[in-house]
């Protein structure tokens, strides 16, 4: 066989089209020969098993970007994909082809070969450092004495065009192949030695394919394979180099592919950098400058950034000098840029980079029918997707969600089974508004490698509530710590998996028995309150729940005592960090379970902290901190522990770790001396109080301290130090020159309470003439009907 790379004659062969992956000028050529030659049937560079879904790509919903994926079925995280944009050579001849009722077909190795090899290859490479092989349209460029590959493809090829088609059909396909026959004389396989076995699997299936339709047929692949494909070579040199190859099973389908994903710097290698621009110049219709600036208009006027009419066509003009003054054939990318960034974003890059990626990148996610194959459970995925109207987006979005609505408490659900089973569609984010258990935040991006995320997780069942029950199961039985089993039993909530949940209990039970360290129970007893939240919001059964939650904080109150003596710095440090922890979450569960005294005995392990000798100083301030704000603490004992704590037989040290703990930045204090000036005048007897030999050593240390309050919280703290205590005076109904009350008192104020009593009474309507919906109490409290 002798294949051709011009003319029509079917005589001497099959037409070969050399073309860059894509290319839009590529594409175009690709249409305009298959146009003139008309051939009995059209062969595109891909994996042959893609041939059954060929017949999609004249379906009215498949939108590219596409891509065929292909996944191994036994390791479905073993995938490969061919990606295709509108302006893809491959993709124009394969739609060209449908369209006129011409048999296609894919020639190239099987994906169930490559995906065999990809990882053996792969790891070699990395293993002896191999380079990763030529660039050829770099090198050409070069040769050229161009130094911008890009920008020399633009114009030898992109715009070297006669009224907008080539002269010649054939010719750009002629004089690639001549190049590229060049480039492998000298560089061999350009460190590609799989390209080899690739070639050779080519050369078979054009061979087969000429006994078929003769020599009146068009092959379209990369340029770089035509001068192998020209080769002469026998069948059994060809067959001698695929014998013996690993296999695998394979399945492949289309999915959605994006234009990031398309650019070289987005991490997938395909070749270009400005997939938007190549999209424009592919589908403009005529006058592709004009119509590239009015979109960087509109696109900048979105933006709140004032562009005229004006600035479009002086935009143009300049393009258009730039191009000339350069010696371009037409105006490309560079000179579109700076004439964007000349006239309409005044010189500046920052609102040019909004231009970069929206239209030189894009941000355009393709399409793909509901017919295509799939795993079942991207089927059930998609139908969710669908009857929760939670599309997947290229762009990244905000999603706020009441979890009092079903709708957004069903996307919870699914977006939390979707992370439990690895496929990351959405973030958890920091909400804006309510930060109550009934609202959640999420930050959403649909990648195309989600589809190989959703593949991998199908080994665990065929809908998504069934492989998130099955992962959740599997990782409580084989879970390696406690916290991550706690850990688990919130993601079994929040997903709401009632089916997992007994035996997430079971594993929870089992080695929370087990396990005798404190610092474990500590860890995991957060996790467990934190879910107890969800029952009422969520309509869930916790009782297995609070009933181990609590059986844990009893053993931590045990043993947590004995695990805070003797510790070093960075021991103790951790210890505040659980004491904390456990402390907010015993208060979640008094709250949520019958939980009979446990409040009293963790009052009673702080009161053993706070006064322990063996006690590091950090967790002793911090257990007299909790102490005083649970009220179980009188302003005049905290005093008295304080004195002990910052007495002069302290080492500065120790007394700077005390402080630490009790008014630490970490623990919220800066605010709370600001607020409660009860608080801050134990904090300045002892300052003030420190001997004068030995200030100079607790300085720094107390400086640690005060250095992570906020600077608004640390001037108005100078403030207040600086007016001294009980010199603040409130005016209003006290009367001018009444000293300010403190910030919390011993007792409650119930003339200060009786004050708010009017407001209540008429937001409650207890003056309506309708009748009052509620009563005030004594001391303004309000006592609903």
């Amino acid at each position: 066989m002798t294949p051709r790379t011009v003319g029509r004659a079917p005589a001497n062969g099959p037409l070969l089209l050399g073309v860059r992956h894509h290319g839009p000028g590529s594409a175009r050529a690709v249409l305009a020969a298959l146009e003139s030659a008309r051939p009995s049937a059209v062969l595109v560079e891909g994996p042959p098993e893609g041939d059954a879904l060929l017949p999609l790509a004249a379906h009215g919903r498949m939108r590219p970007p596409v891509a065929l994926l292909a996944h191994a079925v036994d390791d479905p995280g073993r995938a490969a994909f061919w990606p295709m944009a509108d302006f893809s050579p491959e993709w124009v001849a394969i739609r060209w082809a449908l369209s006129h009722e011409v048999p296609v077909r894919f020639v190239d190795l099987p994906a169930a070969h490559s995906l065999a090899l990809t990882d053996r290859q792969q790891a070699g490479v990395e293993k002896e450092g191999k380079d990763p092989g030529i660039d050829p349209i770099g090198i050409l460029a070069g040769a050229a004495g161009h130094d911008d590959p890009e920008r020399w493809w633009e114009d030898v090829v992109e715009h070297r065009a006669a009224d907008g088609a080539p002269a010649d059909p054939c010719a750009p396909f002629a004089a690639l192949a001549e190049a590229m026959t060049a480039l492998r004389e000298a560089h061999g396989d350009g460190g590609h030695p799989q390209d080899a076995v690739r070639e050779a699997a080519m050369r078979l299936q054009l061979r087969a394919a000429r006994k078929e339709f003769g020599d009146g047929f068009a092959v379209v692949c990369g340029a770089w394979h035509v001068p192998a494909l020209t080769a002469r070579t026998t069948v059994a040199a060809d067959r001698a180099l695929l014998k013996g190859m690993p296999k695998v099973r394979a399945e492949l389908t289309w999915v959605p592919w994006t234009h990031r994903r398309l650019a070289r710097y987005s991490g997938y290698g395909a070749g270009i950098e400005s997939p938007g621009w190549y999209g424009h110049l592919f589908g403009a219709p005529d006058r592709p400058v004009e119509r590239w600036m009015t979109k960087a208009a509109g696109l900048l006027r979105a933006s709140d950034r004032a562009v005229s009419s004006a600035d479009v066509i002086e935009a143009v003009r300049l393009a258009e000098t730039l191009a000339a003054l350069r010696g371009r054939p037409a105006v490309g990318l560079d000179e579109a840029t700076d004439a964007v960034r000349a006239v309409m974003c005044g010189g500046s890059d920052v609102p040019l980079a909004l231009v970069r990626d929206r239209l030189v990148v894009g941000e355009i996610l393709g399409e793909v029918p509901e017919t295509a194959p799939a795993v079942p459970l991207q089927r059930d995925l998609d139908r969710q997707q669908r009857a929760l109207r939670l599309r997947p987006e290229a762009e990244k979005r905000e999603l706020e969600l009441d979890l009092r609505k079903e709708t957004d408490a069903a996307r919870s659900r699914l977006l939390h089974r979707l992370r439990l089973l690895g496929v990351e569609w959405g973030e958890p984010a920091a909400g804006r508004g309510s930060t109550g258990t009934f609202r959640e935040s999420w930050r959403l991006r649909w990648e195309p490698e989600l589809f190989v995320r959703t593949a991998e997780a199908g080994v665990w069942g065929t809908t998504v509530l069934g492989a998130a029950t099955a992962r959740a199961e599997s990782d409580a039985v084989s879970a390696s710590s406690l916290a991550r089993v706690t850990a688990l039993a919130e993601q079994c909530l929040l997903a709401g998996l009632p089916e997992a949940l007994p035996v997430v209990m079971r594993a929870l039970a089992d080695r929370a028995a087990l396990d005798a360290d404190v610092g474990h129970l500590a860890d995991a007893l957060p996790a467990l309150a934190r879910s107890l939240r969800y029952g009422d919001v969520r309509a869930t059964d916790t009782t297995a729940l609070g009933e181990v939650a609590v059986g844990l904080a009893e053993r931590v109150c045990v043993g947590l005592p004995s695990a805070c003596t003797g510790l070093d710095a960075d021991a103790a440090a951790e210890a505040h960090r659980r004491m904390d922890a456990v402390h907010t979450a015993i208060a979640l569960l008094a709250g949520a379970v019958r939980a009979d005294g446990l409040p009293e005995r963790w009052a009673a392990v702080l009161r053993t902290l706070s006064g322990g000798d063996a006690v590091a100083g950090v967790i002793r301030g911090r257990a007299t901190r909790l102490l005083l704000d649970d009220g179980r603490l009188s302003g005049s004992d905290a005093a008295r522990v304080m004195g002990l704590a910052l007495s002069p037989g302290t080492a500065p040290a120790g007394a700077a770790a005390w402080i630490e703990g009790f008014v630490g930045g970490a623990a919220g204090g800066g605010l709370l001396l600001v607020h409660d000036e009860r608080l801050l005048g134990l904090v300045d007897t002892w300052l003030t109080g420190v001997p004068a030999d030995a200030f100079t050593d607790v300085l720094p240390l107390v400086r640690r301290t005060f250095s992570a309050y906020e600077p608004g919280v640390r001037r108005t703290l100078g403030e207040l130090v600086r007016r001294g205590p009980g010199a603040g005076t409130a005016r209003g109904e006290r009367g001018e020159g009444v000293p300010a009350a403190p910030g919390f008192g011993e007792a409650l104020d119930e003339e200060r309470a009786d004050a708010v009593v009017p407001v209540l009474r008429l937001l409650l309507g207890a003056d309506s003439p309708h009748g009052a919906v509620g009563a005030v109490g004594p001391a303004g409290v309000a006592v609903t009907g």
